[in-house]
């Protein structure tokens, strides 16, 4: 392989990951973060300008490479960032009509049977439920639960205690 071919590949994986990283930080970062990778991601992308238009590859290798490290870098970027995400407390609110005698309490139940802290309140003919989860599964175990008891339901992202 040519060293050219390798450059190129190489600093468009790079501007890949930068770039995608800028993104990120733009949304979810501070001003000096956003701020910082905004510089890098465009200031390597002058550079790929450069090299695009001088690189000694056919024109169809170059958008195959960079396709295929824009596949790569942003999958692994994203990644890492999943990896990295803090999971985040979910107040889950569910209602279910009651059909039938104790199908509160059951739901009740099944809830507890799963870790999932809850409590409810009978109103009428429904029965309104708080559900606490800490983790996504368990965000995802408690409506898989409301979807079979047939629940309503409403989440809202609650602050953690430090």
């Amino acid at each position: 392989m040519n060293y050219a071919l390798i450059l190129f590949i190489g600093c468009t994986f790079a501007n890949v990951v930068i770039s995608t990283i800028k993104s990120v930080m733009t949304i979810k970062g501070n001003k000096f973060s956003a701020a910082f990778w905004n510089a890098i991601a465009f200031g390597l992308y002058t550079y790929i300008v450069i090299l695009t238009a001088t690189a000694p590859v056919s024109t169809i290798w170059k958008v195959a490479i960079t396709m295929i490290c824009n596949l790569v870098g942003v999958f692994c970027v994203k990644l890492v960032e999943e990896k990295l995400r803090k999971d985040k407390m979910w107040k889950i609110d569910m209602t279910i009509k009651i059909n039938y005698p104790n199908q509160a309490d059951l739901m009740h139940k099944h809830l507890t049977a799963q870790k999932i802290p809850n409590n409810f309140v009978i109103a009428g003919t429904h029965a309104i439920f708080n559900c606490y989860c800490q983790t996504k599964k368990d965000s995802e175990r408690a409506l898989r639960i409301g979807k079979h008891y047939g629940a309503k339901t409403f989440a809202t992202e609650t602050a953690l205690a430090p």
